[in-house]
């Protein structure tokens, strides 16, 4: 009498999902929009600021979206690939990259109220206060969280090609 090997059919199963963390830059922006926009909104609603709330889906979310994607772009672009990036501790990475995105939201500001101090004299827009506020801070989170995800993906699958 023959047994069938058991065996077999256990090696023969293969893994459900991919080891494999990728970097998708459509969903890193819809979340970069997504995630301030809503924690701001809220924060509007329980302090029942009204300019909070629509900053929430404005200047915060938008600044957040426009930021991820530059730096999303920037970091797939051949600048991801340079040495110091893939071979520097995680932290110093995400660190110089959040200082970046803050100072352009910095800059972005600047040139926000600059520019329509020349187009409009007489500025009496609310919501040009808070880009003061709004674009550096959001600029420091959306590329703090984007380079983090990047940096987890890069290195994930650096370090799976390297074992084969």
């Amino acid at each position: 009498m023959k047994y069938p090997n058991q065996t077999d059919d256990v090696y023969g199963i293969k893994a459900t999902g991919s080891k494999k963390k990728t970097f998708v830059l459509w969903r890193e922006v819809v979340m970069a929009y997504a995630a301030p926009a809503i924690m701001a909104g809220i924060g509007g609603v329980v302090t029942a600021d009204r300019g909070l709330q629509i900053g929430a889906l404005t200047t915060i979310g938008g600044a957040s979206a426009l930021m991820a994607l530059m730096i999303g772009l920037l970091l797939r672009s051949r600048v991801g690939l340079i040495r110091w990036i893939i071979g520097a501790p995680h932290l110093v990475v995400v660190g110089v990259f959040a200082l970046a995105g803050s100072s352009f939201g910095l800059y972005a500001a600047w040139v926000t109220t600059g520019l329509l101090e020349m187009m409009i004299p007489s500025n009496h827009l609310a919501w040009v206060g808070r880009v003061w506020i709004d674009f550096p801070l959001s600029g420091f989170i959306a590329s703090t969280i984007v380079t983090w995800r990047w940096r987890l993906a890069v290195t994930t699958n650096f370090s799976s090609k390297r074992r084969r």
